[in-house]
């Protein structure tokens, strides 16, 4: 066998030519090494470059991430509906902002602090702030070291589904107000519905009339802002609107039957340190699952808020927010809290566009304890369950189900999960089993990964996977497998098990001379991104498998990180560096020329198993096999040529 080297306008050419005369140019795959001067920089690097790029205003923004909007803030645009959604949801929430405290938070904090001291003592309320102090650390700890990509396994499906189902636990635990009797507080729909039921014999007109009345209003006004530019302001008036009339009705005609919110109690709480900074160890295992509450729930609503508006959510920045409401809550009394969905949904509906309509809500709020709460003590509670229902009828995303379902099952299983769990068990819950089940899709895809088996597009060096292009054609005695994942050791044995099954069961092969059997397997690993020590392992092990069967692996356009820890670990020199290519099409070439060359006589399995093979050649068909192993065998290690000699394809000095 001759080879030569051409230059190219593209590098360098490696150009073998075989037994068979023809010439088979591929271009030479370079070894990682060379390319160290373009390598990727470690995180560290990218974090230190990104911090001495940072002027003021960036650490500022990093520290105030309310600062960024701040700076960019529209003023004719957004002031008018931040502040109309300010006032409806400052009024409607008095004394809780958007961020407060949830039910499965309360719940958590009571069953820890109720194993540790009386729920009636000093201690008690102080471990309850320290949590929150706990919290907020962990939230800021979180949001500083960028462990927001957490976020990413709550996948749209999930949030949909979790949005849906809050949505109609949310309404219907606001229905008691329209009833007129009181109903089971629960965020699982199975004891609101039997509450509702059981108490319909207390049932009243008027608050059924006058909440009705102010949800249609809502939704007229609502749907008119939506559809009418120049009417827009009325779906961000229209949750004031029902406060206003509500309460000048109440003060007119003081309903008996129709509830208020009643007395508030007046004043700020005051500064206090957090203590009990003793039972801190105790604490951690309750603060880190509050935490998880948190990403879970706040950030959770916020994407789901964030894809319903078109704009993209940072979850650093909001697990940073959070932690520092919750720090500066516990210097102020505040147990743990996060974002709630219900208030959440109200501010979003009542037309917010930026954080300022969170600062109008605290103005208002505290304006309101300190001077105002006697204005507010006859809002009727009809009106504001009203606000909250028309409210969360916009999140009721069935739209999304028939859709999941139309182009995907996977999906439309997690979102209907989600659904019911969050139905039957509560939304925290709900959210959680979405996750887990999200999880296991991932790690059952990973696991699973797909695999293709690439065939030749006629007129083209391109090389695609034949199940979906079924023009494509494959060559008698190679197959090129390409996996579209990383190899690592929760996947490698399915990898395995795939690359053994298409030896087997050969694909339908229609060009080049009939071999009978395997005897090149092409592996495409440009879609491969990381391989580790278990996969190094497996593929040495698969090599001498696939040895003891005389079949011989090449490697096609491996990435420099894939093709480094190769090279390292020794697997390069193990298959040798003639058989990894830059192109699937310049090791097919190389492939079908051996099979071409040999095929009229030999392929010899090894030297020292070539006597038993010949003994046992009895069939004319079995001897034609035999001399095509013997023939290839000649073209790797014999004729003259040693091993070191057929490397046109990766050059010696770079190993």
């Amino acid at each position: 066998m001759e080879k030569s080297y051409a230059s190219a306008s593209s590098g360098e050419l490696g150009v073998v030519a075989g037994g068979g005369g023809r010439s088979v140019r591929v271009i030479p795959l370079r070894h990682p090494q060379e390319a160290v001067a373009g390598s990727s920089p470690s995180w560290w690097s990218v974090v230190m470059v990104k911090a001495r790029g940072m002027g003021p205003r960036d650490w500022a923004e990093a520290a105030l991430p309310c600062l960024s909007w701040m700076r960019t803030y529209r003023l004719k645009e957004d002031l008018q509906a931040d502040l109309a959604a300010g006032i409806t949801v400052g009024v409607m929430l008095v004394p809780q902002l958007a961020v407060g405290p949830v039910a499965l938070v309360s719940l958590l904090v009571s069953n820890v602090l109720g194993g540790i001291v009386d729920s009636s003592s000093e201690l008690y309320t102080e471990l309850a702030i320290l949590l929150a102090f706990m919290v907020g650390v962990l939230e800021c700890l979180m949001g500083l070291l960028r462990l927001g990509w957490l976020i990413r396994f709550i996948s749209h499906s999930v949030i949909s589904g979790f949005t849906t189902a809050s949505a109609i636990v949310i309404g219907l635990s606001q229905i008691k107000y329209f009833l007129g009797y009181s109903v089971t507080r629960s965020s699982k729909i199975i004891p609101l519905i039997e509450s509702i039921i059981g108490g319909i014999d207390q049932f009243s007109w008027p608050p059924f009339v006058m909440g009705s009345s102010f949800f249609v209003i809502l939704l007229i006004m609502k749907n008119l802002g939506k559809s009418n530019k120049r009417l827009r302001f009325l779906r961000a008036s229209g949750p004031l609107t029902a406060v206003v009339f509500g309460t000048i009705f109440v003060k007119i005609f003081h309903p008996s039957s129709i509830s208020v919110v009643g007395e508030i109690p007046q004043g700020l709480p005051k500064f206090s340190i957090p203590r009990g900074f003793e039972h801190l160890m105790s604490l951690m295992p309750t603060a880190v699952l509050i935490t998880g509450v948190a990403i879970l729930e706040s950030v959770g609503i916020a994407k789901a808020l964030a894809a319903k508006n078109g704009y993209e959510l940072d979850p650093n920045k909001e697990l940073f927010g959070l932690g520092i409401a919750n720090i500066c809550g516990s210097f102020f009394s505040s147990y743990p809290a996060t974002g709630s969905f219900s208030r959440s949904a109200v501010n979003h509906e009542s037309g917010a566009k930026t954080g300022l309509s969170g600062i109008i809500m605290g103005i208002i709020i505290g304006g309101a304890l300190l001077f105002m709460t006697p204005l507010f003590t006859d809002i009727p509670q009809c009106a504001l369950a009203a606000i909250v229902i028309s409210a969360v009828t916009s999140l009721v995303d069935y739209e999304e189900a028939i859709f999941l379902w139309s182009i995907d099952k996977k999906d439309f299983f997690l979102w209907a999960i989600t659904f019911i769990t969050t139905l039957i068990f509560g939304i925290e819950i709900g959210v959680l089993v979405g996750v887990g089940f999200s999880l296991a899709f991932v790690i059952h895809e990973s696991a699973n990964p797909h695999i293709a088996v690439l065939g030749r597009l006629p007129g083209t060096t391109v090389y695609r996977n034949r199940l979906q292009y079924p023009e494509a054609y494959t060559y008698n005695g190679i197959v090129v497998v390409r996996i579209d994942a990383p190899i690592y050791f929760a996947n490698i044995s399915y990898i395995k098990d795939r690359l053994r099954e298409y030896e087997l069961n050969l694909p339908n092969s229609n060009r080049g001379p009939d071999v009978g059997r395997v005897y090149f397997v092409i592996l495409e690993m440009s879609p491969v991104t990381y391989i580790d020590s278990s996969a190094v392992q497996a593929l040495k092990d698969l090599y001498q498998e696939y040895r003891d069967r005389h079949i011989q692996i090449a490697i096609a356009n491996p990435n420099r990180q894939v093709h480094l820890l190769l090279s390292r670990s020794g697997i390069i020199d193990m298959i040798g560096t003639g058989w990894c290519f830059v192109r699937v099409h310049d090791a097919v070439q190389v492939c079908l020329q051996k099979v071409q060359s040999s095929s009229s006589s030999s392929i010899k399995l090894s030297p020292q198993a070539s006597g038993d093979l010949a003994d046992s050649v009895t069939t004319p068909k079995v001897q034609q096999r035999y001399s095509f192993l013997k023939n290839l065998w000649k073209s790797q290690v014999g004729d003259g040529c040693t091993g070191s000699e057929v490397q046109p394809l990766l050059r010696q000095n770079l190993v």
